[in-house]
């Protein structure tokens, strides 16, 4: 999968988009196009055909407008990669700080989780550079208020935040692959495993493995529940088993040094 970073544009004009604040026309013939049109053109593309497909050329083919009006609107496509990724984080519930710093940050995560399975694109783009957006500000913000005040430090706040977010993009990684595995091969879990399975058993000897054996005898590779893909249904269930661990850990490091559990706030 190939990444992309944000903020690959000019600076001024993509904070400038970003935040909207753009001179309109006073004068002159109404325009057909806008920046949110442009950018849920594009949104939509990415979804169909992923962020390789994504062009200039393409978005405008989708519009029905020559290429050149775009530019009218969006510098480039490092801005406009800018402004669809800050525009369905806006598509985000924000947690409430009243519900307590627990029931906080697992929405968040499950926010994620479902809003990387709608536009799996977002996954390309590296996180290790911020938008600066207002959409990205906002739900900071809003994640940030749901752990102030439990006797974390301000880094640790970050740090806490930073660790369901990167728990959530990493277990949706595997599931995301796993949900485009048939698309982009032409081959179900069903076929590659009725390919390979004979093949392997021929190689597997239980007496040089006898945990996997021994796991395996007990049932712990059997197809989860749901009906969905095996791959599919093993990245979910690993998710649904990690999340509350994460946060355990998160409440036991609370604890641990005399501050409020999740209960308290």
């Amino acid at each position: 999968m190939t990444t992309s970073y944000s903020g690959g544009g000019d600076p001024a004009r993509s904070l400038r988009l970003l935040w909207r604040d753009q001179q309109r026309p006073t004068r002159g013939p109404r325009p057909g196009l806008s920046v949110d049109r442009v950018v849920a053109a594009a949104v939509e593309l990415a979804d169909a055909e992923g962020l390789a497909a994504l062009s200039m050329r393409r978005v405008a083919e989708r519009l029905g407008v020559g290429t050149m009006s775009l530019y009218t609107y969006v510098p480039g496509k490092a801005e406009l990669l800018d402004l669809m990724a800050d525009t369905v984080l806006g598509e985000e519930a924000r947690p409430d700080r009243a519900a307590g710093w627990r029931a906080g940050l697992e929405l968040r995560a499950r926010e994620d989780w479902a809003l990387f399975h709608r536009h799996p694109w977002i996954l390309e783009l590296s996180p290790s550079r911020p938008l600066l957006g207002p959409n990205e500000t906002e739900l900071f913000e809003a994640v940030l208020a749901v752990v102030d005040g439990i006797g974390l430090s301000g880094a640790e706040m970050v740090l806490v935040v930073s660790l369901v977010a990167e728990y959530t993009r990493g277990a949706a990684q595997t599931a995301v692959g796993a949900a485009q595995a048939e698309r982009r091969t032409g081959i179900s879990d069903e076929q590659w495993w009725t390919a390979r399975e004979p093949l392997f058993d021929r190689y597997f000897d239980p007496a040089r493995y006898p945990t996997v054996t021994s796991v395996a005898a007990s049932g712990a590779f059997e197809q989860p529940s749901g009906g969905a893909e095996y791959t599919v249904a093993r990245a979910r269930e690993s998710f649904e088993f990690g999340l509350p661990r994460v946060l355990d850990g998160i409440e036991h490091f609370i604890k641990a040094r005399g501050r409020p559990s999740a209960d308290d706030q």
